[in-house]
């Protein structure tokens, strides 16, 4: 009866603690093609949506787009540097990185980097801007002001997603070896490997930088390692939906958008050091990407609407296609 009691009131206290987030609307992008990344620019009040070979710009307090950056064949990610005035985009089928202003969006200059250039973030402590590529398996360093490549790292691996921590360190995770790889902006160099035990396929990667945890969102284990990256070692892996590839913190949470699933995994600090999901929201199938806004505490989710399979040559099954004009970004808060 103790056990029993105990599972009960377990039950209620996590359901009590449950943060209620919910979808509240959607934004309307409509047009063609596929997705990958968005990021927020809080201080900038935009939304950077990357679609197909273009990325789309959204007024965060409107929900309008107010505007497009073209050509930037098969762009995965966009990164903002707010103190310099210029953004950045990866461009993995040109294998370059569109560099253009934040206030007009016109092109500044493009910049040819590694071979496949995937996730992108600029690092305000050393003033630098890092791809990371996927085919080449490094990443290229841009100085952000002469647009010029001025160092290459190699990375042993399959990069995903990074993160920076505010003091001149990158985090990026490794999908090949399911490592967590840290990289000193200022040498260019990197300097640990954390191995996450029961993380398969990390892709999506967020940082809560005040008590200095990564989650990494874990495709093929369908976990989400949060890591202790000073001690180099993993405090929990709680179970996450199928389909992820993108992961944010907000507000003391951390979130895995489940693509196949239609879901977001919310996972939270249960007990000090304990880590486990604290609730899973219904979004929409195909959403299997994240940004957080930490002045409004909402998520975005890139989604379209999905129609039949492809068939393939060997009659199998290939990727449902994307019933053209449905493309969306799903909003998410509580």
């Amino acid at each position: 009866m103790k056990t029993l009691a105990w599972l009960l009131f377990s039950v209620a206290a996590l359901a009590a603690s449950a943060p209620g987030y919910k979808v509240l609307g959607k934004i309307k992008i409509g047009g063609q093609g596929g997705w990958d990344y968005v990021y927020v620019d809080s201080a900038g009040r935009r939304l950077y949506v990357s679609h197909t070979n273009q990325v789309e710009v959204v007024d965060l307090d409107s929900e309008k787009v107010v505007g497009t950056i073209p050509d930037t064949t098969g762009v995965h990610g966009i990164a903002v540097a707010d103190d310099l005035g210029r953004g950045f985009t990866s461009n993995g089928r040109a294998n370059d990185v569109t560099i253009f202003d934040l206030k007009t969006l016109k092109v500044i200059s493009r910049v040819k980097t590694g071979e496949n250039p995937d996730s992108i973030i600029y690092d305000p402590v050393s003033k630098k801007v890092f791809t990371f590529n996927g085919r080449s398996k490094d990443s290229s360093v841009i100085d952000p002001k002469s647009g010029e490549v001025v160092a290459t790292i190699p990375l042993g691996g399959k990069p995903e997603f990074a993160q920076v921590d505010g003091k001149g360190h990158i985090y990026v995770n490794n999908e090949d070896s399911g490592e967590l790889i840290e990289i000193d902006a200022k040498k260019d160099a990197v300097i640990k490997r954390v191995k996450m035990d029961g993380c398969e396929s990390p892709s999506g990667l967020a940082i809560d930088a005040k008590k200095r945890r990564l989650f990494a969102a874990c495709g093929g284990s369908k976990t989400m390692a949060v890591v202790d990256p000073d001690a180099g070692k993993v405090l929990a892996t709680p179970p996450i939906g199928q389909g992820t590839d993108g992961a944010a913190f907000d507000s003391g949470f951390a979130f895995s958008s489940n693509g196949r699933d239609g879901t977001i995994t919310v996972v939270g600090e249960v007990s000090p050091g304990k880590y486990d999901v604290v609730e899973t929201v219904p979004t929409q199938v195909s959403a299997r990407t994240i940004a957080a806004d930490p002045k409004t505490h909402k998520l975005y989710l890139p989604a379209a609407e999905l129609g039949a399979a492809t068939e393939m040559k060997d009659g199998k099954k290939g990727r449902p296609q994307i019933i053209p004009d449905s493309f969306a970004i799903v909003v998410v808060g509580r």
